[in-house]
């Protein structure tokens, strides 16, 4: 009996190489996917936070004064003040991070190694929060930037917004291998109730007269 279950325990080995494969290509592949983590994160974040707080601000602006400039230098310094934010938080937040994973390296004796080595970068993180902030506001700017219509400006604005939010959706479920679909709706859902939110507050003081 011994023998025999040697035998259908080589068998069933030879039968299924792509299980042992896939079990060390997945451990590949989840270190080099911890190794990238930190700077995908605060990308697809910022990405996110930029195209809505954006959107958001320039509707809400529109609501209340329905002036083609207004809306767009409020986008822009929604822009400028966002990135600027989100790059110094996304900076002191890694750098508390990395200061707690190297108190831990010291503890092990493991400071100097290939374990620090790996440790996220502040600056890196803080980049890459910046410029995907910046890129996610650009696309509501330059959608109102060029139409003088308030109707169809609103219009744009929201129907870009929706677009890119599902895009940056996939984006995200893709890295973060979650389901597409759900980390899409997710993402258009909230998007899209934020501006709402936004836009109807605003209208409140338009409708008062303040």
């Amino acid at each position: 009996m011994a023998v025999n279950d040697t035998k259908l325990a080589a068998v069933a080995d030879a039968e299924n190489p792509a299980v042992v494969c896939g079990n060390v290509d997945d451990s590949k592949s989840s270190i080099d996917f911890a190794g990238r983590a930190n700077w995908l994160r605060a990308a697809v974040l910022g990405a996110n936070d930029g195209l809505v707080s954006t959107a958001s601000l320039m509707l809400g602006v529109s609501a209340v004064k329905p002036d083609a400039r207004a809306m767009v230098v409020s986008g822009f310094a929604g822009l400028l003040a966002g990135a600027c934010s989100m790059a110094i938080g996304e900076y002191v937040s890694v750098c508390s991070q990395r200061d707690v994973e190297i108190a831990e390296l010291d503890q092990a004796g493991k400071r100097g190694g290939d374990e620090e080595k790996a440790l996220p970068s502040p600056a890196q993180a803080a980049a890459a929060s910046a410029l995907a902030f910046s890129v996610g506001a650009l696309l509501p700017l330059l959608a109102a930037g060029f139409i003088v219509g308030y109707n169809l400006r609103v219009a744009v604005v929201v129907v870009v917004a929706t677009l890119a939010l599902a895009a940056f959706g996939c984006v995200g479920a893709v890295l973060g291998r979650a389901p597409v679909a759900r980390s899409c709706a997710r993402v258009v859902v909230g998007g899209l109730a934020a501006m709402a939110v936004t836009f109807g507050f605003m209208r409140l003081f338009r409708a008062s007269g303040v």
